[in-house]
């Protein structure tokens, strides 16, 4: 009989207990596509035993008392039918993370992404290769999950040659991926005009001409990237790595993996690449300067003292998913005929072939995502609990900062259960956007508070997709590597980013410093 590992041989203790607890629980919920549709049978069936219902809560659009309307009713059923088609290709988000995927997936699959990660990594001296790795893991969340396959798997290796614990350089790379997730470095990701959509869905069952800017929170997440970076340096070396001391690397050396250095073809790649991207870069700038250019909003549709390049109505910040696809689809193209990854144009056609076919399941949850918005905006639900709960809150007479803080935990545990940013803010969202805009708070906010609890436990839970990887990535040096090994490694990073994120949100919205383009923190906007 095999010797049990000392994981499972060791005494369980209460946060193992709890985040086994977790484990269960998540383990039966249904898949998110199966949980909205039955969200959205459960609306249908509220919606019709509140419809007979006379309500005080006054419509704030109307002025007139919140009526729920039935969905089961023979002409909400056809009317269902009848849009089906056009809800699906009108939801939002959807458009946006295919275009951006796109470009994205030809830098990654020509090994642009790859190269560049590999290059600023070794090239980092020794003494700021933690604040290094952490600062790429930020910054690989402009290509989304390719953070979890590529970054922290180097961390691991670029730790190891450097004569340092293995699994400190990996917990160093999964706190800025996921610990970080709703960081950027400067660089929109493809998250940033997607929470936009969904919070611009949900504040449209109160206002139905509210625009989000995709960038309303840039300035926050970029400025929150400096945060993540002084955590994950401070934890990785002065926490966690020393308490790996007593954890033996017992990983089999000639199966350990290499961070090969980049050969010639990839480093002429990569340097004409980049070149590509910044004449790119510099060329759109100039088109940016004139006051005539295009890219401006026409002077009717700009605000008193604001800028017609930053105002939501300017073709510039309507085409921000474009210019991503632009942004990546440029230097992996360059890359890829000159690193020789790329022989002909159909080349390019089977990358963006490859990266949508891995979008095919968040198609499927993104119908019924479509289809239960639709039924619980047009039910009034939204609006009745927004009312209500937002009345609620008043007579409590909680401070904002208290509310504020609030959100952000029930985010975090919810964030325990339900991994996937997109899923979780499309199910918060239509429920908090409007009740916190009742409140006089932005969905600007909102959204900050939302994104702020999304990172901040996602590095705790079994439940989250790319966990059991990581633990496998563990193993390659520590064979004895399990989850309550990663989970222990993890609990000072989540403890000082719900902490210092918390504190980092509350301090600009004190200080009033602007979350983003276009953004505010009262609703409306003065």
């Amino acid at each position: 009989m095999s010797q049990p590992s000392p994981d499972t041989a060791a005494p369980r203790g209460a946060i193992a207990r709890f985040l086994d607890t977790v484990e269960r629980v998540g383990n039966k919920l249904p898949d998110p596509a199966m949980l909205f549709l039955l969200l959205m049978l459960a609306v249908w069936a509220l919606s019709w035993a509140l419809s007979g219902v006379d309500f005080q809560a006054i419509d704030p659009r109307t002025g007139t008392p919140i009526q729920v309307v039935n969905q089961l009713s023979g002409e909400s059923l056809t009317a269902f039918m009848a849009n089906m088609v056009r809800v699906f290709l009108g939801f939002a988000p959807l458009g946006v993370v295919l275009v951006a995927m796109l470009g994205l997936g030809v830098a990654e699959h020509t090994g642009f992404i790859n190269a560049a990660l590999r290059r600023v990594l070794s090239v980092t001296p020794k003494q700021l290769l933690t604040p290094a790795l952490v600062a790429v893991a930020v910054l690989s969340h402009v290509a989304v999950d390719a953070g979890y396959v590529l970054v922290i798997p180097l961390g691991g290796v670029i730790f190891y040659a450097a004569g340092r614990h293995p699994l400190a350089g990996i917990a160093a790379a999964f706190c800025g991926v996921s610990g970080g997730f709703s960081a950027t470095l400067l660089v929109p990701s493809s998250l940033d005009p997607l929470l936009a959509g969904f919070t611009q869905e949900a504040g449209r069952i109160l206002d139905p001409a509210l625009i989000v800017n995709p960038l309303n929170n840039w300035i926050f997440t970029s400025a929150s990237s400096v945060l993540i970076i002084a955590i994950g340096w401070f934890v990785t070396d002065r926490i966690v790595e020393p308490r790996l001391k007593r954890t033996i690397v017992d990983g089999d050396p000639a199966n350990l993996p290499k961070m090969d250095e980049l050969n010639s073809a990839e480093k002429r790649g990569l340097l004409w690449a980049v070149v590509a991207m910044l004449v790119a870069a510099a060329l759109f700038a100039l088109t940016l300067m004139p006051e005539t250019s295009p890219w401006r909003a026409p002077p009717e549709m700009v605000p008193t003292d604001a800028h017609p390049l930053l105002v939501a109505a300017a073709p510039v910040m309507q085409s921000i998913v474009a210019l991503i696809f632009v942004l990546f689809l440029l230097p992996g193209v360059v890359y890829g005929y000159i690193a020789g990854t790329v022989k002909t144009h159909r080349d390019i056609i089977a990358a963006m072939t490859k990266s949508m076919s891995g979008m095919g399941y968040y198609i499927v949850i993104a119908f019924f995502i479509a289809q239960f918005l639709a039924g619980f905006n047009g039910s009034g639900l939204g609006t009745l609990m927004a009312v209500e709960g937002a009345d609620f809150l008043k007579g409590l007479g909680l401070p904002m900062w208290l509310t504020i803080i609030g959100l952000i935990l029930m985010t975090g545990i919810v964030n325990l259960f339900i991994g996937s940013a997109s899923a979780k803010w499309a199910l918060l969202a239509p429920i908090m956007v409007p009740l916190m805009m009742q409140l006089g708070v932005s969905p600007d906010l909102t959204q900050a508070a939302y994104r702020v609890g999304d990172s901040m436990t996602t590095i705790l839970t079994p439940l989250m997709p790319y966990f059991p990887l990581i633990v496998v990535f563990c193993q390659r040096y520590v064979t004895s590597a399990g989850i309550g090994t990663l989970v222990s490694i993890m609990i000072p990073y989540s403890i000082a980013l719900s902490i210092l994120w918390t504190l980092f949100l509350l301090a600009f919205w004190g200080l009033g410093i602007p979350l983003g383009v276009g953004a505010s923190y009262v609703y409306p906007a003065g």
